[in-house]
């Protein structure tokens, strides 16, 4: 529905009743899939955190407060830990993108020819041969640049978010008791 041109989406109900079953979950597979990028970025953002805090640790008078991560640390942790989650998990992105992408009017062609192209397209083995033979390996990584654009800051200002709110409770909590 998303890639469909405006006014031309056939809608949840028409795909089901009409099309077939995974016509209406293409690239839910790959989606699934998928999940393992925050799970990637927020073990990296932890690694990192922990190899930071025991630094600072290190450093820190033991009779201070408790070593925590600045704002702008944990902006630059959040940042780095999306930016490799995102590496790492693109090239399933951009066959998710093209397998949702591919365009269902072909379907409608009577030529067999073009109705296998069609099919081809909308599976994972078939978009990565597609990908693989038009543009290469760098094919998989085409995007990439837009990609971590759009989900680096949003990501960054979240974990540095978190991680103020996670100091700020745990004063909190002390304070109470």
């Amino acid at each position: 529905m998303q890639t469909s041109a405006f006014g031309k989406s056939k809608g949840l109900w028409k795909t089901l009743t009409e099309g077939t079953l995974s016509d209406a979950f293409d690239g839910l597979g790959i989606s699934l899939l998928l999940t393992s990028n925050p799970a990637i970025q927020y073990t990296v953002f932890d690694q990192l955190k922990q190899r930071l805090l025991k630094q600072k640790l290190k450093k820190a008078d033991h009779d201070s407060s408790p070593v925590v991560l600045s704002a702008f640390t944990a902006f630059l942790l959040g940042a780095m830990s999306k930016s490799i989650a995102t590496f790492l998990t693109y090239p399933a992105i951009r066959c998710k993108v093209m397998i949702q992408a591919a365009d269902p009017e072909d379907d409608d062609d009577d030529d067999k020819t073009k109705r296998a192209q069609s099919k081809s397209r909308k599976t994972v083995s078939g978009v990565v041969s597609a990908i693989w033979r038009r543009e290469g390996i760098l094919g998989f990584f085409k995007g990439l640049d837009a990609q971590i654009t759009k989900t680096v800051l949003s990501s960054a200002l979240l974990l540095m978010i978190k991680e103020k709110i996670t100091a700020t409770t745990w004063v909190l909590i002390l304070a109470i008791r």
